[in-house]
């Protein structure tokens, strides 16, 4: 009898000791060094190279490098798609008592004999501080470009013609094995990970355009990095964004009002999602304007900063 409960004993503690194991937290990263680049697993102040594939089966080298003498960049390196979240934080949707948004639509119809005409319609919302509006209480979603993804330190580009660009600082997901129709339960075995991202946003393109595919997939429109965070409550993470050194976005993943697991299982029912698929969850609060010569800096609790410069179009 002693024997059984000593084993059984041992085989709790060597389960538990597994499990707290898995769940300690990992940072991955994206590397050049000397011409080359890797994938790695930063420790301290040093990147442990890894061989074979960081969405699928590796193993740690004895390849030691100092994490300052590395150039980190975008953590995933082809990402098949790119999305990102509208409306997740109450604080973004509305800071105020009460705000009336009045949109008008207008179409133009042709008739039989080529006659066109034009027909409007107006839709008027209120948003009530502390409420969530309807249509936002199902997660909306949106593509940006693979193409927009940039690294840390690498320049955000004003495009010609695009007048007012806002930063936004964002919680981003990193999709570390296909996830098709998963359930909220299971979201998070399919989550590699987090990092930063600044969800780079053209106001005018955004409001006047049909689509954001420019407004928010603008080539460099999606700086992320630098390093992958897995093993965290991803859903309590503060997340502060500093432009030119002021604090300008301050607030915890905590409050999003789409978790990453509903986030990720909401996406992954209408959209298979790859390894190295990003998603942006959304950002908080107010944004305001980038202009050339600034900088920008995404920081997220355990994650590092994401600064980026910004530039003009030349």
């Amino acid at each position: 009898m002693r024997r059984g409960l000593l084993c059984l004993t041992l085989s709790f503690l060597f389960v538990f000791a597994s499990v707290a194991q898995a769940q300690k937290p990992v940072k991955y990263c994206r590397y050049e060094y000397r011409g080359d680049t890797s994938y790695g697993v930063v420790e301290g102040a040093s990147v442990v190279r890894i061989d074979g594939d960081l969405f699928g089966k590796w193993k740690k080298t004895d390849d030691t490098v100092p994490l300052k003498a590395v150039k980190l960049l975008s953590p995933s390196a082809r990402p098949s798609q790119v999305l990102a979240m509208a409306g997740n934080y109450k604080s973004h949707l509305n800071d105020g008592s009460r705000t009336t948004i009045v949109t008008v639509t207008t179409k133009i119809v042709t008739d039989a004999n080529g006659d066109s005409t034009s027909e409007s319609t107006t839709e008027t919302e209120t948003r009530i501080a502390g409420q969530v509006p309807e249509k936002f209480q199902t997660p909306q979603p949106f593509f940006k470009s693979p193409s927009s993804v940039v690294g840390p330190g690498e320049n955000i580009v004003l495009p010609k013609g695009a007048e007012v660009v806002h930063y936004e600082a964002e919680l981003v997901v990193v999709i570390g094995k296909r996830a098709q129709n998963v359930s909220k339960e299971n979201a998070l075995e399919y989550v590699l990970g987090v990092t930063c991202g600044n969800d780079v946003s053209a106001r005018k393109w955004q409001k006047g355009d049909v689509q954001w595919w420019r407004a928010k997939g603008s080539d460099t429109f999606g700086p992320c990095g630098p390093v992958i965070l897995s093993g965290v409550n991803y859903d309590d993470l503060l997340v502060q964004l500093r432009l030119n050194g002021e604090v300008r976005q301050k607030e915890s993943t905590s409050q999003l009002i789409h978790d990453v697991a509903s986030t990720v299982s909401f996406i992954s029912k209408h959209t298979t999602l790859q390894p190295g698929d990003l998603i942006f969850t959304g950002t908080s609060g107010k944004t305001d304007i980038l202009k050339a010569g600034d900088t920008v800096e995404v920081d997220i609790a355990g994650v590092g900063v994401l600064k980026n410069k910004v530039v003009a179009e030349k």
